[in-house]
């Protein structure tokens, strides 16, 4: 997520200011995420950026104090499809509890045999058994592969965002201004009669898989109103983690993950941040320790060139199974993608998702 949206930033300034360009890629953390799925085999340097590209972009959200060695499962999955005009950026959210079917893998610790899986499992278990870069690599190399097998999608480029490193981003920026498009209540922050902050809900697995709330006694919740408001640091990170208050559960925490990718980018192109260097640095210093970026083997700043067009406004963000949860016959607690979302994947790997949504408007999410 926010790895593309520092090469999209890059681009913004490229022409104005070739200075911030080197701020904004110094710090990036490289590494080859894809491995045999991916492109960076190419030969390193500024090659021409041409024809239409999909990059995989990954949100994790380790618990706090988490053992390092225990594999985690991606938070959320993202295609972010840039067509050979390189005049937009579409992004398609895959649901994290896609029923799928995960391929054979072995990742040099352990062997996976294969089997039917939410798809946010593959990514554990690629990682599986390995810490830091290799397990980051053969995670996402992982994924990579089943959603290939999914819907035929496969990539050029990848990152992963640290959801917990990206709060430091957010920090920087001061919070974000963004539009609450529906009442969500936080399961994670409230107040006490003291104005003390404590969890509002014991939260716990129901007998059909789902999971249940139980309000905390003398403990009341966040909650985020509907309108355009700005959000400080700790707000917007709560926001977008709600899902269990929601109607849609998942999908409206997706939506509203989008909605915050384009809102913090909005804040980075901003002339407060672009017009004061010192600032500029800062975020992208922080932002560099939170994200691991595959770039499929060509230069920053040529992703950055052939995407200096594109601005905040013109990332559309898309509707997966029409926004609503799609059960799978095959586990109660999991979904299928509906006819619809394989059509719109079908569009992304053929660079006609411009053609398909002009046909079904419904699809693009508002914000």
């Amino acid at each position: 997520m926010l790895g593309t949206t520092l090469v999209v930033l890059a681009g913004a300034v490229l022409v104005a200011k070739e200075a911030l360009l080197s701020y904004a890629t110094r710090g990036v953390v490289e590494q080859n995420l894809l491995g045999d799925t991916g492109s960076w085999a190419q030969q390193p340097g500024h090659a021409s950026v041409t024809g239409a590209k999909n990059i995989l972009l990954i949100g994790v959200d380790a618990r706090p104090g988490q053992d390092p060695r225990e594999p985690v499962r991606s938070d959320s999955i993202i295609i972010l499809h840039i067509p050979a005009t390189y005049d937009a950026a579409f992004m398609v959210s895959i649901p994290r509890d896609t029923w799928v079917e995960i391929p054979p893998y072995d990742n040099g610790a352990r062997r996976y045999p294969g089997g039917d899986d939410k798809v946010n499992a593959a990514f554990a278990y690629g990682g599986n058994g390995l810490t830091g870069p290799a397990a980051r690599s053969h995670a996402v190399e992982l994924l990579a592969l089943t959603i290939r097998k999914l819907c035929g999608v496969t990539f050029d480029g990848a990152g992963i965002v640290d959801f917990t490193g990206f709060q430091q981003v957010v920090n920087v920026l001061g919070g974000v201004d963004m539009y609450v498009d529906q009442e969500t209540t936080s399961v994670s922050i409230g107040h006490n009669s003291t104005g003390g902050t404590e969890v509002p809900f014991r939260q716990y697995t129901r007998d059909d898989g789902g999971q249940g709330l139980d309000p905390v006694p003398g403990v009341t919740p966040v909650v985020y109103h509907v309108g355009y408001q700005h959000l400080e640091p700790w707000q917007a990170l709560d926001y977008v983690r709600q899902r269990e208050t929601l109607p849609n559960g998942d999908y409206d925490r997706q939506r509203h993950q989008q909605q915050f990718i384009k809102a913090v980018f909005k804040k980075m192109l901003s002339k407060d941040v672009l017009t004061n260097p010192v600032r500029f640095n800062k975020v992208i210093e922080v932002a560099g320790k939170a994200i691991t970026i595959d770039s499929g083997g060509i230069d920053l700043a040529d992703w950055a060139y052939a995407m200096r067009g594109v601005s905040g406004d013109d990332v559309v963000t898309i509707k997966s199974n029409e926004g609503t949860f799609n059960q799978s016959p095959g586990n109660g607690t999991a979904e299928d993608l509906d006819q619809t979302t394989i059509n719109l994947l079908t569009a992304v790997r053929t660079d006609r998702v411009k053609g398909f949504l002009a046909a079904h408007p419904k699809l693009v999410a508002g914000g």
